[in-house]
């Protein structure tokens, strides 16, 4: 693939990802000025992911806004994908929504796609991806949200409630349209085709479930976007609401790459990861610095591309100001990368023994969070 090229879909990110091309191929809006300025007036403030353009993208967050202010409380629709253990770029998101839920009051829907995962991978199975959606569960939980106003669901056990709405999205839903959006050929199973429909279900499920029509807002990576365009194409058919949604960049990857893999570990730092396992990684991690010490000094790093920087700019680092410091002091070269990843690794550690203790306490009260409706 060319440099100056990238491919993101639901399944797959590659290349150098460039989000003003990625926000005009996709047709959504940039989170400006007047936004942020409306959202601290609302909320009295603005999180470091939004100040900071980490969430940089949505579609009708004015309305959600708009919704919200004329008295019409909104309801927070997000998820996982359950292949594998959760790790700090599957966590982004999870922490912004966990601020909105906070900040608006609102309650949660967190979809598991355990049958997507199945359907997708033929190395899980279905067991496993059963298994991986509690085990991922335990995060979400661990990070404090609400069990009042928070419900988990695997597709796979709520199928009863969800099935009946994602019927109603796939008759709407053409195979031309579908293979537009997500490339599907001759090769990919039905069950892939089916799929986005039980996606699409939960963004109408506040509103069945209660009778009325209720707004939605979807916080997620960009990547999921085209789900949702399919969504928001067949809402007003259906007579609801289009969700809203707010786009987040991918956390960047420990070697460098745009993104975290939960296939390749080196690249990624998991909840379940030791200190040892965490230092070792942030060591290895790729940096901006030079060859030698020297042309460090005499030329500057280049933080843009560094992912020790990225890490503290994106999630570590909460302080705006000590973030420019930490920006300007590698350009002009008074920072050494072994100072920069022994000041990340301490916070990262930190933070994975406060969520492993709040993880282990969550098994307790699992059973609080999740919803379902079929036996096991």
């Amino acid at each position: 693939m060319p440099s100056d090229e990238f491919l993101v879909t639901p399944w797959e990110v590659e290349g150098n990802v460039d989000y003003n091309k990625l926000t005009a191929l996709f047709g959504t809006q940039p989170i400006d000025d007047a936004i942020l300025a409306r959202f601290k007036r609302l909320t009295g403030s603005i999180p470091p992911m939004l100040r900071r353009q980490v969430f940089f993208s949505h579609r009708d967050f004015n309305w959600i806004l708009d919704r919200y202010e004329a008295g019409e409380k909104f309801v927070l629709y997000t998820g996982r994908g359950p292949s594998g253990h959760t790790h700090l770029g599957h966590l982004m998101p999870w922490i912004f929504t966990k601020y909105l839920q906070d900040a608006f009051d609102a309650d949660l829907y967190f979809q598991m796609t355990d049958d997507e995962k199945f359907l997708q991978k033929d190395e899980l199975s279905a067991s496993a991806t059963r298994g991986f959606s509690y085990d991922n569960a335990l995060d979400l939980i661990a990070l404090g949200f609400d069990p009042e106003k928070t419900r988990i669901f695997l597709d796979t056990e709520y199928a009863r409630t969800l099935y009946p709405i994602a019927l109603e999205v796939a008759k709407r839903v053409t195979f031309s349209a579908a293979r537009a959006v997500f490339g599907f050929d001759s090769s990919t199973n039905i069950g892939m085709v089916f799929f986005t429909s039980m996606q699409s279900a939960p963004a109408f499920l506040p509103a069945i479930l209660s009778g009325r029509n209720v707004p939605v807002l979807i916080p997620c990576a960009i990547d999921q976007d085209p789900h949702f365009r399919i969504t928001r194409d067949v809402a007003p058919k259906m007579g609801y609401y289009k969700p809203a949604l707010i786009h987040s960049r991918f956390f960047p990857s420990l070697l460098g790459l745009d993104k975290m893999s939960a296939s390749i570990p080196e690249t990624s730092i998991f909840t379940t990861d030791s200190p040892e396992q965490a230092r070792t990684k942030i060591a290895n991690a790729f940096t901006g610095g030079r060859t030698t010490v020297q042309e460090q000094r005499d030329l500057g790093g280049v933080p843009d591309i560094c992912a020790v920087y990225q890490y503290s700019f994106y999630l570590f680092e909460q302080d705006d100001k000590r973030a420019v410091e930490l920006r300007e002091e590698c350009l002009r070269g008074a920072r050494a990368c072994g100072e920069c990843k022994n000041e990340l690794a301490d916070k990262v550690v930190q933070f994975l023994k406060h969520h492993q203790a709040a993880r282990e306490q969550a098994q307790d009260r699992i059973e609080d969070f999740i919803i379902r409706d079929c036996q096991e």
